[in-house]
């Protein structure tokens, strides 16, 4: 019976998607953009809340506080303290949940949509969103963690590198600034008062509603969260990044392993060559053992375990970027290997064949992505936080089916340009000598690295 259950259960959610997905949006009379998906599939409500308040708007000098101002946001609010909020949670069993990235902050509900189970999580909600405490044993602590966790991350090389080539990737914006034990260290109580009080506005604030849920409740519901924000203004971005000079950086450290790390700022949200560079990268290396790089490096010559290429499209122009893990004694080579594919696929872009497979994989594998109520809410948050067109998911499959070879070489073309490329690999440091990091005024991390101009 239980099986039966669930299999109905998919079935419905599998109706549901091919019907498409039915987005409504709205402004809040506070000023707050609403995205709605009323879904009566199963009785629950998920709610998330995103705010342009991410690592890309920490102030200079004090990389980090971004992060930690929505690691303690959760940790006591208004009339409750951080035990009785995580009971309340645990008595109607709610979840609460969320984090920081580099563009967005995030605070995200999941509840029973039953109105005797949802209004108490709402008010746990509102609490956290309207009048967190940051008290300060609590700030210390979460501190004294955060310090702890980017000590450790210093020991592994695959971090150490990867702070190294972001840097690398951007000298000159936030997205390349990395938090640091000095830098959390510098941190007051009041930093994070002012960060909050700065980016948790209504007009900051993106909120998405899906579930077992009327439109006039969703009003209702969306307007009772932004109405206790202060209004604000949206946040303001940076200027742009700008493209990196190709050049090679090598750090020391004393692993057996070298990482290597391969890409280029590349591409923002919205831009209209993202479905043709999406379909391309799956014949790179997106595509697991059918990738290009996967049959190369690791199925011909043995060179690593896995090898990937992503692109990583964000508020402003995110990442194009290749890793792999080799022995170092074949760096070098594994290297060599990896950008000769590369600029192979620059000039002649994917096969017919290899095209086919990357349109039926990437449309096949959709409705995947809308299975169940809380990837439906991660999928529209997404929409409404960068302002994607409403019917983005209804268009995905379509889109993706109309990407061409030439549509994918030009786009390459445009956003993957070698004389850009930044390569970041370790190499063996010499006796006594570990990677160790110099922290600069504005909290960015240089490693002892030798940075060549690639000839």
């Amino acid at each position: 019976m239980k099986r039966l259950l669930t299999a109905v259960v998919i079935l419905l959610i599998s109706q549901v998607t091919l019907a498409g997905v039915k987005i409504e949006h709205w402004i809040s009379p506070s000023g707050a953009r609403v995205y709605f998906v009323e879904s009566r599939v199963l009785p629950m409500l998920d709610i998330q809340v995103d705010f342009a308040a991410g690592s890309m708007f920490d102030p200079t000098g004090k990389s980090g506080l971004a992060a930690l101002t929505r690691g303690t946001l959760d940790l006591g609010a208004g009339k409750f303290d951080e035990t009785a909020i995580a009971e309340q949670m645990a008595d109607t069993g709610a979840n609460l949940a969320g984090g920081a990235d580099t563009d967005r902050a995030s605070v995200a509900l999941r509840t029973l949509s039953a109105k005797d189970k949802r209004e108490p999580a709402l008010e746990i909600l509102k609490n956290v969103l309207h009048a967190p405490r940051f008290d300060s044993a609590i700030f210390e602590r979460e501190k004294t963690r955060t310090i702890a966790g980017l000590k450790e991350a210093m020991t592994r090389p695959d971090s150490i590198c990867g702070k190294a080539f972001w840097a690398a990737m951007y000298p000159n914006h936030p997205y390349g600034r990395q938090a640091t034990p000095e830098s959390i260290a510098a941190l007051s109580r009041d930093d994070l008062t002012a960060f909050y009080a700065r980016y948790y506005n209504a007009a900051n604030a993106s909120i998405t509603l899906v579930g077992d849920l009327s439109r006039n409740d969703a009003e209702k519901i969306a307007e009772s969260i932004a109405a206790g924000l202060p209004k604000g203004e949206p946040a303001t971005l940076p200027a742009a990044p700008e493209k990196p000079k190709k050049s090679l950086i090598q750090l020391a450290h004393p692993a057996s392993q070298a990482h290597v790390f391969i890409g280029l700022p590349a591409i923002e949200r919205g831009n209209p060559d993202y479905f043709p560079l999406v379909v391309g990268n799956y014949s790179l290396g997106g595509g697991g053992f059918v990738s290009r790089l996967m049959k190369e490096v690791r199925d011909k010559r043995g060179y690593a375990y896995s090898v990937y290429s992503y692109f990583a499209p964000m508020r402003q122009t995110g990442p194009f970027q290749i890793g792999l893990q080799t022995k170092r004694s074949q760096a070098k080579d594994a290297i060599k290997v990896t950008r000769d594919v590369l600029d192979g696929f620059l000039k002649d872009g994917p096969t017919e064949d290899e095209l086919s497979a990357a349109k039926a994989n990437l449309t096949g594998s959709f409705p995947l992505r809308l299975d169940s109520n809380k990837k439906l809410l991660e999928n529209v948050a997404v929409i409404g936080f960068y302002g994607l067109p409403l019917d983005y998911l209804d268009q995905y499959q379509a889109k993706v089916q109309a990407v061409t070879v030439d549509q994918i070489k030009a786009a390459f073309a445009r956003h993957v340009r070698p004389e850009n490329l930044i390569v970041g690999v370790e190499f063996q440091a010499a006796a006594g000598v570990g990677a160790r990091l110099q922290v600069l005024p504005d909290g960015q991390q240089v490693l002892p690295v030798q940075r060549l101009q690639e000839e």
